[in-house]
């Protein structure tokens, strides 16, 4: 099973910034979608945002324009993520998919142990 790595997560208060990282084996994911996902306590696991080899980006409504997600096209996915609010808080994944539907976790099959993002308010 491939790992992915996240990084970056921590405690802010509303308002705040924080950027998120996500460092896959190599160049194995150059042309993979890239995708963040993220769990709040009690909740579904939602789609954040996404990346497409060629730079195409995808983003749930509830963080558009806050948002952004990058790649290096290495090994590194990024998520920066500006005026956070208390409903931001979550566990956050990085994944990996081969292609398919972009907000559809189960289109994804590579996955991280996950970020926790705390906003305080």
């Amino acid at each position: 099973q491939v790992q992915l790595v996240e990084s970056g997560g921590g405690l802010v208060q509303a308002g705040g910034s924080l950027r998120l990282g996500c460092a896959g084996p190599g160049r194995t994911f150059s042309t993979y979608l890239m995708g963040w996902f993220r769990q709040a306590p009690g909740k579904e696991r939602e789609f954040v945002a996404a990346i497409t080899w060629s730079g195409d980006t995808y983003y749930a409504d509830s963080v558009k324009g806050r948002f952004t997600i990058s790649r290096d096209n290495a090994k590194n996915t990024y998520l920066q993520m500006s005026r956070l609010n208390v409903e931001d808080t979550a566990v956050y994944y990085c994944a990996a998919s081969p292609g398919g539907t972009v907000g559809d976790g189960r289109t994804y099959l590579h996955w991280g142990q996950g970020t926790q993002v705390t906003v305080s308010s």
